[in-house]
């Protein structure tokens, strides 16, 4: 375990000191992560684009247009020409699993094991002989 850890440890210094002597600061996102361009590996044309998360890394705190961005799709990052938002779109909301706010079913265990009887409207369907 400690172990882990320490490549852990080891590996978070190894991209910060990447970031800090290559990286481009690009922008910052509404959960705090930060992010960054640099130029292109040997043999590639495209820049290198990653992501320093502001706590545990949990991809899911990327919101969609950073995450656009990160995989290439447009130019220009979110920072310099924002996103279209529509009036009828949710705010990002990182992963709820594990969470009180975890979406739980009808019939879970969790809320009450019970779900109502089936209505009627439901045909099974059997296959041809």
């Amino acid at each position: 375990m400690a172990r882990l850890t320490l490549l852990r440890a080891l590996s978070n210094a190894s991209m910060l000191l990447f970031t800090w002597r290559r990286g481009t600061p690009v922008g910052t996102d509404v959960f705090g992560n930060r992010y960054y361009k640099g130029p292109a590996r040997r043999g590639s044309k495209r820049e290198r684009r990653w992501v320093i998360y502001a706590g545990e890394p949990e991809a899911t705190t990327v919101p969609p247009e950073w995450h656009v961005w990160l995989h290439h799709q447009p130019v220009a990052p979110p920072s310099e020409s924002p996103p279209l938002r529509r009036a009828w779109m949710k705010p990002p909301l990182p992963n709820q699993t594990g969470t009180a706010y975890a979406y739980r079913p009808p019939g879970h265990q969790l809320e009450g094991g019970k779900r109502p009887p089936a209505t009627g409207d439901y045909e099974s369907w059997t296959p041809p002989s």
